[in-house]
């Protein structure tokens, strides 16, 4: 049995220790979180390469990642300068709706009248297959960029006003009546405890949007464009170029994770600063 003084000295652990200690148990953490989707994705992509290998599957019904690869680096500059249209389309969709959306909310959430009457028909919007309304952006704004661009908002408009709802009602009550008891003014509740709470809410629902706005862009591509990266697929898929078609896919995924991280980094920033 250990002595109570040997005792004393494990619980006595040097603070250096411990933070070496938390360092590394962090570091390993990070390193999954890392390794392990990476190797994933190449199990995948081995398992793909080898069965078009072996089963000797044609590249039109579905080409091999290697394949893929190639077609993306020979084909490299056309599909940047398709998806240069694609990004900034979506991240003024996403800005659109962002905006609209987190004003709304802030309405909704700061006024019952509009909280009875328009979150009701928020939600009923939401419910409509944003797909089959495409053609009328089309309709009433033309071809160009303008009706991508309002399909991109309408796809992205919802999260955001759910999530700025959301977040902006999670606020602690107790909290809120200190406030109120300190004679603070709605401005300085809503800027000093509603609007901190509701950061992490808006994120996420910002996160949803990003990804749903450039779904719109590419719907809207889809349907009549002659540039981006939907208009890529579409075109080489008419002709039968599959790996053409997974390029252009491949590079709007990378499109997407870029834009994806813009918003997750923008998310660390201002919740290291303004959070709780």
């Amino acid at each position: 049995m250990s002595s109570p003084a040997a005792s004393e000295i494990v619980l006595a652990a040097p603070p250096a220790a411990r933070k070496r200690g938390a360092g590394r148990r962090a570091a390993t953490a990070a390193t999954r979180q890392i390794l392990l989707p990476v190797l994933a994705a190449a199990a995948v992509l081995l398992a793909w390469e080898a069965f078009v290998r072996l089963g000797d599957v044609s590249k039109v019904i579905l080409p091999a990642p290697s394949l893929v690869a190639s077609v993306t680096i020979r084909r490299l500059d056309v599909l940047l300068d398709n998806a240069v249209p694609t990004a900034l389309l979506s991240v003024a969709g996403f800005g659109l709706s962002l905006v609209l959306g987190g004003l709304l909310g802030i309405w909704i959430s700061a006024s019952r009248l509009a909280r009875e009457a328009l979150y009701p028909n928020v939600i009923l919007f939401q419910l409509i297959p944003k797909v089959a309304v495409a053609p009328l952006f089309m309709l009433w704004l033309g071809i160009g960029g303008e009706a991508r661009v309002a399909i991109a908002f309408f796809v992205a408009f919802f999260p955001i006003v759910i999530s700025t709802v959301s977040g902006l009602n999670a606020a602690d009550p107790a909290l809120l009546r200190l406030f109120r008891s300190l004679t603070a003014s709605p401005l300085q509740i809503f800027l000093k405890v509603r609007l901190p709470s509701s950061l992490p809410f808006l994120f996420n629902g910002m996160k949803i949007s990003m990804t749903l706005s450039i779904i719109g862009v590419i719907v809207g591509e889809f349907i009549t464009s002659q540039e981006g990266l939907g208009y890529i697929i579409l075109f080489a898929g008419s002709r039968l170029d599959t790996p053409l078609v997974m390029a252009a896919i491949l590079v709007l995924c990378f499109v997407g994770l870029l834009l994806y991280g813009l918003v997750a980094l923008a998310e660390r920033i201002i919740l290291a600063r303004y959070g709780d």
